[in-house]
């Protein structure tokens, strides 16, 4: 290998397997690939999996540890530990004035958690006044958590998040009497104590299990002679030192599809989109909005939290899901996957060995139904019946994808089963699929509907080992636009060798001026970067919800200065044809309409026939980087082009005249503010002052006469 080059490695601890990637840091291409069982077992947990691929891939790919530039992993071990019980026990301590005390004592004091059936999370409890809080006093409390069996100590006060004093006091008296301890305040910095309490209390459960793992992977990374942070998947789509991790674990929940949705940003480029991770055995599905994945608040055991994570769906329905049958009809797929029935692919057998298949009904685990069917063959070999299987009877899985396989041994496995339904081969695949197919179309329809899609613009992205076993299927039903990801059974692995380091702040600011903004951009900024971030890569995204107050910020920036971008910057007729090529039309239709220093902004027309003598016309609207990717995509706007000094009145006159006066109702309009390279995503913003406020804070700093472009859809919202 060359010495000059430098590498980055990307591990995703995925349920069943722990899959390893080497980046070559200046091309981003794959140069190794590795994978084991996930260790879940194993005394050292997760951990000892990690460690063997990061070692095995680099020994086979002949690759100098010390040329590793960064390093990172996805685990589902928060998620796991809490799913499945495996928590320390935890003592919360509340503070609060005499006066907040009347609330304060039953907000800090959580109730019992239901994690998963039959195992609770039941934190102990005690609370002290101000009046009666000392050093004496705090070690008196935690001494009696203590000998009730807490592991862990929760310091939750009243208003910590102004004041973190008394909570600090409490962390450092824990820490001397050898606990661990996690304060209200290093979660959030939102109000609300019985929601902070709750995030702390789960956060301080897997405390002490994920400091372990962290401990053994670190140790073991430098022990390999790699220099390079370790940073850990987070489950908003970033990552973050392990140190960090340490402290805040909780953020660490549904990191694997993060991973994923991060691998398929940064090779398919998607502006818009309903995002699908496709396992063996369940499919997680999500939304791209403007180029970035959907994030909510997470909920643990039926309960809200603080913790930032993707807008996931998780269904029971994949690429291994087994067909079940009732009399003559396929009644179900899934969702026992052939993985836990233990069972190979019809569709991977060799063809010779499907001789004389005889359909065979069978319970996958004690207590299942017992309409799972397999296929036995003249040579006592049982193989299950899968949507992967009829994707390949039927040819959507197309050869270079993952899930494409025999078609042959597909075809022969099917026979059985088209004799007992008394349809051919192809029809009895394809009601396989139209079943699987019916539990993931409602899920795609309620996601574009929620996040305001245009249905025109959005696409099916397809990630994981077995996309191509639902995706195409699926999209021809929807008639949906889809894209099947580049290595898609390892891009989870390439989302975390990829990912950026991300920080998100939110506080509770009623009518936040221009000041207000900056302060909490200012602190999402020195987050990101005390998290691993260069400053000269942090960009930082500012949202307002006029209902709830709250204004969130949004840091992201690479750990270190890539050598390279992944693609040649474009001219201006190569992004005119990109933008062309997406709104299906001429580039004779498309005009550039507004340019910054890092995007250009292209306008089209369309006319279309709504009835025999009357036409539509609409604009599709594009924004396309330096790179070429589209970072905007709308069926109908406007564009302007403005100057920083006069942004602000440009603003306001787009929007006062895009706004729609219905009798009582007002409806805004979406807003996308072009700054540099930074979009600046308005649509969410329901008052004008606040978009005002926000537009301010984005332009403060600018030359008078730099250039920015906005953009307007209609308070229709283009659907």
């Amino acid at each position: 290998m060359d010495a000059r080059r430098t590498y980055r490695i990307g591990i995703d601890v995925g349920g069943t397997f722990t899959k390893a990637v080497l980046i070559e840091n200046g091309s981003f291409d794959v140069v190794g690939r590795y994978s084991v069982k996930t260790t879940h077992d194993d005394a050292r947990g997760v951990a000892r999996g990690v460690i063997e691929v990061f070692r095995n891939v680099l020994e086979r790919s002949g690759v100098d540890p010390k040329d590793v530039v960064f390093l990172a992993h996805s685990t589902t071990q928060a998620t796991n530990a809490l799913l499945e019980g495996d928590v320390a026990a935890v003592g919360v301590l509340g503070m609060a004035s005499r006066v907040e005390a009347l609330l304060a004592r039953g907000q800090s004091n959580v109730k019992e958690i239901e994690l998963a059936p039959g195992r609770h999370l039941r934190p102990g409890h005690r609370f002290l006044t101000h009046d009666e809080f000392d050093e004496a006093a705090v070690r008196r409390v935690l001494e009696e958590l203590r000998q009730e069996g807490a592991q862990v100590v929760v310091a939750s006060s009243a208003f910590g998040v102004d004041d973190q004093s008394g909570e600090e006091l409490v962390m450092r008296v824990a820490g001397e009497l050898g606990m661990a301890a996690t304060g209200g305040h290093e979660i959030t910095k939102l109000y609300g104590l019985t929601t902070r309490t709750r995030t702390a209390v789960i956060n301080a459960s897997i405390l002490p299990k994920m400091i372990g793992t962290a401990d053994m992977t670190e140790g073991a990374v430098r022990e390999a002679g790699i220099a390079a942070p370790l940073m850990i998947m987070r489950g908003d789509g970033g990552v973050m030192d392990v140190e960090e991790m340490r402290r805040r674990p909780a953020v660490t929940m549904l990191s694997g599809p993060a991973a994923s949705v991060a691998g398929a940003l940064m090779y398919l480029r998607v502006s818009d989109g309903i995002y699908f991770e496709v396992g063996g055995t369940s499919t997680n599905i999500g939304v791209i909005r403007t180029g970035r994945p959907t994030v909510k608040h997470a909920r643990v055991g039926g309960h809200d939290t603080y913790v930032n994570s993707l807008d996931v769906r998780v269904i029971g329905i994949a690429g291994g899901s087994m067909v079940r049958v009732r009399g003559n009809q396929v009644a179900d797929v899934g969702p026992r996957s052939a993985h836990i029935a233990g069972l190979a692919y019809a569709a991977f057998a060799d063809p010779a060995d499907i001789v004389e298949p005889q359909l065979e009904f069978f319970r996958p685990k004690d207590g299942d139904p017992d309409d799972y069917i397999a296929i036995r063959t003249a040579s006592g070999n049982r193989y299950a019946l899968t949507n992967t299987c009829a994707a390949n009877v039927l040819g959507y899985a197309k050869p270079g994808m993952h899930a494409y396989a025999n078609p042959e041994s597909a075809r022969r496995g099917f026979e059985p089963l088209a004799q007992r339904l008394g349809v051919s081969v192809e029809e009895a695949a394809r009601r396989v699929l139209e079943q699987a197919a019916s539990k993931v179309m409602p899920v795609v329809e309620s996601l574009i509907a929620e996040y305001k899609l245009d249905r025109d613009q959005a696409q099916l992205v397809g990630e994981g080992g077995g996309a191509a076993a639902l995706i195409p299927y699926v999209s021809e039903r929807m008639k949906l636009a889809f894209q099947i990801s580049q290595d898609a059974e390892v891009i989870s692995s390439i989302g975390v060798a990829l990912a950026l380091v991300r920080e998100t702040v939110e506080r509770v600011v009623p009518n936040p001026t221009p000041e207000d903004l900056q302060r909490v951009k200012r602190e999402a900024f020195e987050a990101a970067v005390k998290l691993g971030a260069a400053p000269e890569n942090v960009e930082v995204t500012l949202e307002v919800d006029a209902q709830t107050q709250r204004v969130r910020a949004t840091a992201i920036g690479a750990s270190e200065m890539r050598s390279q971008d992944m693609r040649a910057e474009v001219s201006e007729t190569e992004a005119l044809a990109i933008a062309a090529t997406s709104m299906g039309v001429a580039p004779e239709v498309v005009r550039l309409a507004a340019a910054t220093g890092e995007m250009r902004v292209f306008l089209g027309t369309v006319e279309e026939k709504k009835w025999r003598f009357f036409t539509k016309r609409r604009a599709p609207v594009r924004a396309v980087d330096r790179e070429g990717v589209i970072r905007v995509q709308r069926s109908d706007g406007a564009v302007a082009s403005a100057t920083a000094n006069a942004g602000l009145g440009e603003l306001k006159r787009l929007w006062e005249d895009a706004t729609i006066y219905n009798g009582d109702s007002v409806i805004t309009p979406d807003v996308f503010l072009i700054v540099g390279r930074r979009v600046v995503d308005l649509s969410g913003v329901t008052a004008l002052d606040q978009a005002l406020a926000i537009g301010r804070s984005e332009l403060d700093g600018l030359a008078a006469d730099a250039p920015i472009a906005i953009i307007t859809v209609q308070g229709s919202r283009g659907l």
